[in-house]
């Protein structure tokens, strides 16, 4: 399969694979050295065929038990499971204490105890000692271990220390480094800058669709996507990002037929059946929707981020059918998970506000409040559910209180208050609390009040377009 990387879809590494296999396949002697053996695991790992990756790395390590590279992948193994003794352990297995990866094996073992300083002393100790001829290549070596472990700000600080470089590797790394920053258009213009050099590279039309996704253009990254997806019609990454993108655009029949592709390429995620689930809930297909979800319940584990989430929409799904105690249920479940409990009992009162339980409804809310120390977010979002289950006028009383009470300094709510004056026709409040709106928080006027007006307007234009329609 191809993979974007260029040395995996090289002819050189081809080969390499081919010997490999056939060795494997055929139980002839594997006539490979340890460097050799641990591309090959890196490939599996990228891949995502793990036990062929460490069938590899067993093999390296039995050819040679001191050799860096099968150690460096162990190491970084160990870490990735948070192991860090046994971390240690195999770096001390090392055999060659100058060579370079020991010495980024060191730093990585000590960002992983969060000894972030420490770790960028001893890399700074070290680059004292790195040859004028090495220095690029150890400064683009370290500033991707500051990335992998998105320590950005690192990452950019030893950027700057090289002594000068523009290669496309230079760029690219920069390019991700911007991204992980959040300077989303520098990220754009660079990745934009390497396809004037590689217009056939995935990777790069990727990484493009991924900096404008979180740049909100969501028409551009379903426009970048398609081009990776040009180039190689089974690109996951190209996929699942235009799905994202066709999604946030609203448009869930596409949507859907591009996670549908994702899925038949990877394995079963939670991930994937969750956001299924989430456009048929947005076609009204409730029962669309629990069939995924349910899926997505059986496919997640205690340390996915999606857990929580899976049982909120399901809670929302059968209290929409009318199985309140099927809803209430779900809330439960996520008693022990490592979540805001406060935001699950927010949903609990929204349930039973739905399902007409008034006073268990203020019971929830009330418990909520208590639970997190009455913060802004949770009494915003109790409000909002009043606003949801139609307690318009309730709404608007306390979105007056609840500004008195966050002070001048919150930003949020004043695009529920402009909702709730539209609802009761408050044209002056309603402009008052529109420009408040569009002025403190663009991002949440555009989602909140975007069906007032036309489609695609930006949310800076509201207070004038909708000023003009009143005066008329």
């Amino acid at each position: 399969m191809k993979t974007g990387d260029d040395y995996f879809d090289s002819e050189e590494f081809r080969e390499l694979l081919r010997n490999y296999e056939e060795s494997v396949s055929s139980g002839q002697p594997i006539f490979l050295d340890a460097d050799e053996l641990t591309d090959i695991a890196d490939y599996y790992h990228y891949t995502g065929d793990l036990d062929a990756a460490d069938d590899a790395i067993s093999q390296a390590l039995a050819l040679n038990p001191g050799a860096t590279s099968p150690l460096v992948y162990r190491i970084r193994e160990e870490l990735g499971q948070e192991n860090v003794e046994e971390a240690k352990e195999l770096l001390d297995q090392i055999t060659d204490k100058s060579d370079p990866d020991y010495f980024y094996m060191k730093a990585e073992i000590l960002i992983a105890q969060n000894k972030v300083e420490e770790a960028d002393r001893f890399l700074r100790d070290y680059l004292l000692n790195v040859p004028d001829d090495e220095l690029g290549d150890f400064v683009l070596d370290v500033a991707n271990i500051w990335l992998d472990y998105g320590v950005n700000d690192k990452a950019y600080e030893w950027m700057m220390r090289s002594p000068g470089n523009d290669s496309d590797d230079f760029k690219e790394l920069m390019g991700h480094i911007m991204f992980g920053l959040g300077k989303f258009k520098d990220s754009q213009r660079i990745f934009n800058e390497l396809l004037d050099h590689d217009p056939y590279s995935t990777r790069y039309w990727n990484a493009l669709a991924s900096a404008q996704f979180m740049n909100e253009d969501f028409g551009d990254s379903v426009t970048s996507s398609e081009f990776a997806i040009a180039i190689d019609p089974d690109d996951s990454e190209g996929i699942l990002t235009k799905a994202n993108a066709l999604f946030r655009l609203n448009n869930f029949d596409e949507a859907l037929k591009y996670y549908e592709r994702y899925h038949q390429l990877m394995p079963p995620l939670d991930f994937t059946e969750l956001q299924m689930a989430l456009c048929y809930m947005y076609k009204n297909n409730v029962d669309e929707a629990i069939a995924h979800l349910e899926k997505a319940r059986q496919l997640t584990s205690n340390d996915s981020p999606y857990q929580m989430q899976v049982y909120q929409e399901l809670a929302f799904c059968f209290s929409a059918k009318g199985l309140l105690d099927k809803a209430l249920e779900c809330i439960d479940q996520t008693q022990d998970l490592d979540c805001d409990h406060s935001d699950m009992e927010v949903l609990r009162g929204h349930i039973l506000l739905e399902n007409q339980r008034i006073g268990e409804a203020a019971n929830a809310f009330g418990h909520a409040l208590a639970m997190s120390d009455y913060a802004p977010h949770v009494l915003l979002r109790i409000i909002v559910s009043l606003y949801d289950n139609k307690f318009i006028s309730a709404a608007y009383t306390m979105l007056k209180k609840f500004f008195k009470y966050v002070g001048s300094d919150c930003n949020d709510g004043y695009s529920y208050m402009a909702l709730c004056c539209w609802d009761l026709k408050k044209n002056d409040e309603f402009l008052h609390y529109l420009q408040a709106a569009v002025e403190r928080n663009p991002t949440e006027a555009h989602t909140v009040l975007q069906n007032i007006f036309p489609e695609g307007m930006d949310p800076k234009d509201y207070y004038e377009y909708i000023k003009n329609r009143i005066q008329q």
